[in-house]
């Protein structure tokens, strides 16, 4: 009886307990083996639970006997007599709970990142899975290839997004967790950022303007230019990602938040010192570091870079290409030019230490020597000449004769043709050299003045008639003009009725123009010359007239006052 009555009571507790399947209850460790657990919950029969189930995230077990765990009811006896519990979906239910909790009150969870799927990561938050978009995952995705990238390691921190338990569904975000720890660290920065000050920060990407740099919760610009005192042409010759730089405040826009920062402004500017270190004139080695199309760029130190222009390159080539002067990496001799340490320039020159050869044919050839030539081009306005060490003179277009038109006569010279000139005119520093060809004969005019001055008597031949007057042939190139009114000592009303061309004519000459090269004559000064002679003529021959009363009183009057 008695033993009846404690089955009684023993059932009748249990009752009183409610223990049913899914009740989370309190139970004891009272054994720990190498593959379970015997916990005792207070039911018919202590329970056997797998090991696994009391691993933590990263798979270790801390677990005594004595211990208070938390269980969930599978059931109270299995029909074999066992009770069944199970530490994993006691915990599961726990991390529910908080779970929902941190999502209602916006707080973090912990989980461990477990596999890559399509468009992000599964999550572990206390064995519950969740997702991790990958644009949420931080400030830097990790590439798909990354080897290196490892789950499960240490747990992070995250935020629940969104939340359905019913259908299991749990979205979290790592870069809202990291954007409020940077909002932070952000504050403080800008709180105590200040211009010129150095503060280190880490690369974060490389452009091709530039460089950004994670300063702690900030980006800063490191503009290209700023990298190095000398030029650059990607940021990755300077500096890699993930690099720490030291680095200066240039400027900073608080209105704005953008900072411009420096690395070249933490070593002193080479270029302040180049007065010192060059002189206009100097000549210097250095290697040329870049070629382009208006000349090449030589480096005479690490930091200070020269251009040679196309122009400086030689004395007579002007269309050459600088890649068929020199080639990069090539040592070349310079001039210095020009420095510009202000604005970080400096002109150089290759022709100017070799010999100029302009100079030189100034030095050794004077106006009136004749010399020989090729004929390189034809133009418009004259000849060009190439003379030795590959300079050219211009036989200009008035030059090639004395008596015929230039456009006509340079019709009959041809390229590549040998042809002996006159030097004019050496401009060695404008790089001019002024040839002749007509120059090669006496001026005809100049010997037609000098035998037929002002006054002289001379025989033409009309060469046209036009309204002002008629051009006379005198010789071979030398021309002279008579105007209309000294035609003659009558009024002629229609010249081209009286002159003819071709017709010969005698005229007096009246003035010269040297300048203008012209000639002027007249036939009326002639006609009145003539007259006049023979006028004279017929008084010395005719008898002496008698004397008037008048002239015979005159004489007395003279002969007395005398």
């Amino acid at each position: 009886m008695a033993e009846e009555s404690f089955t009684e009571l023993f059932e009748e507790s249990i009752k009183s307990l409610e223990m049913r399947p899914g009740e989370v209850i309190l139970g004891q460790v009272v054994d720990v083996g190498t593959d379970s657990v015997i916990v005792n919950a207070g039911l018919k029969s202590e329970a056997e639970i797998p090991l696994y189930q009391f691993m933590d995230m990263k798979g270790g077990v801390d677990i005594n006997v004595g211990d208070k765990v938390e269980v969930e009811i599978e059931a109270v006896e299995d029909g074999s007599g066992r009770t069944r519990l199970s530490r994993e979906k006691a915990c599961r239910a726990r991390a529910w709970e908080e779970i929902e909790a941190a999502y209602r009150d916006q707080t973090v969870v912990t989980g461990v990142l477990t596999s890559r799927v399509k468009g992000g990561f599964t999550v572990s938050i206390s064995n519950i899975r969740g997702f991790l978009p990958g644009s949420l995952y931080g400030t830097k995705l990790p590439p798909e290839d990354d080897e290196e990238f490892e789950f499960e390691k240490e747990p992070i921190e995250f935020k629940v997004i969104k939340l359905d338990r019913p259908r299991n569904n749990i979205v979290v975000s790592r870069r809202a967790v990291l954007e409020k720890e940077l909002m932070a660290e952000r504050e403080a920065l800008l709180s105590t950022l200040e211009e010129g000050q150095t503060i280190e920060g880490t690369v974060k990407n490389l452009t091709g303007y530039g460089v950004f740099v994670n300063l702690g919760g900030i980006d800063g610009l490191l503009h290209i230019t700023d990298l190095s005192w000398h030029r650059v042409k990607h940021p990755s010759e300077v500096v890699s990602i993930g690099e720490t730089l030291s680095v200066k405040v240039l400027k900073y826009d608080k209105e704005n938040t953008r900072i411009s920062l420096g690395l070249k402004q933490l070593k002193e500017d080479p270029w302040m010192e180049i007065k010192e270190r060059y002189k206009v004139g100097d000549k210097l080695n250095g290697t040329v570091s870049s070629i382009v199309e208006y000349g090449v760029f030589v480096d005479l130190d690490e930091y200070i870079k020269g251009l040679v222009h196309i122009s400086e390159m030689d004395w007579t080539s002007r269309n050459i290409h600088p890649a068929d002067v020199c080639e990069v990496g090539s040592e070349v001799e310079v001039m210095v030019l020009g420095m510009d340490a202000e604005r970080h320039r400096i002109s150089l020159g290759m022709k100017q230490c070799k010999p100029n050869p302009w100079v030189e044919f100034a030095e050794n050839h004077e106006a009136g020597d004749r010399i020989k030539g090729q004929i390189k081009s034809l133009t418009d306005f004259g000849i060009f000449v190439s003379l030795k060490n590959g300079i050219d003179g211009l036989v200009h277009i008035n030059d090639i004769s004395w008596t015929r038109d230039g456009e006509e006569e340079i019709r009959n010279y041809k390229r590549d043709e040998e042809i002996e000139v006159v030097v004019l005119a050496v401009d060695a520093e404008r790089e001019r050299i002024s040839l002749g060809v007509k120059q090669l004969i006496e001026d005809p005019y100049l010997h037609y003045i000098a035998d037929h001055g002002k006054g002289a008597i001379v025989d033409g031949v009309v060469n046209s008639v036009n309204e002002k007057g008629v051009v006379v042939d005198l010789s071979e190139g030398v021309s002279g003009f008579i105007r209309n009114a000294e035609l003659s000592t009558s009024k002629i009303s229609e010249p081209s009725k009286q002159f003819e061309v071709g017709q010969a004519v005698q005229a007096k000459v009246t003035s010269i123009d040297r300048k203008k090269r012209k000639i002027f004559l007249s036939i009326r000064s002639l006609e009145v010359d003539m007259e006049g002679e023979a006028y004279e003529a017929v008084n010395q021959t005719a008898p002496e007239a008698p004397k008037t009363l008048g002239s015979k009183l005159k004489e007395k009057l003279t002969s007395a006052i005398s």
